[in-house]
């Protein structure tokens, strides 16, 4: 008789221990953080924006000592953008900019 020794599965091993930041918040614009995404959106970018956004984390490590990921930081300004834009409509910044192209 083979021994075989149980293992965790990863989903086991990588499960959340804090309740998720959706579960804690009831404003649909609130950035999601840390947590398991189930979805995904492809969005392409210009060499000069990915630029920005890498100096941009970079900026961030610098001075605020935090390490963030682009997914992390692009949902944190989507959820800044869809904020303004319910509180201000169309004078909301994301607006304005949308306007203008």
């Amino acid at each position: 008789m083979p021994r075989r020794v149980n293992l965790p599965g990863a989903d086991e091993l990588f499960r959340a221990t804090a309740p998720s930041a959706a579960a804690e918040s009831d404003d649909a614009s609130a950035a999601s953080g840390r947590v398991k995404h189930d979805e995904k959106m492809t969005v392409y970018v210009t060499a000069a924006e990915l630029l920005a956004v890498e100096q941009a984390r970079l900026q961030l490590r610098r001075d605020l000592g935090r390490s963030v990921d682009r997914g992390r930081f692009v949902r944190a300004a989507l959820a800044v953008a869809l904020a303004d834009l319910e509180s201000r409509g169309t004078n909301s910044d994301v607006a304005r900019r949308l306007s203008e192209s």
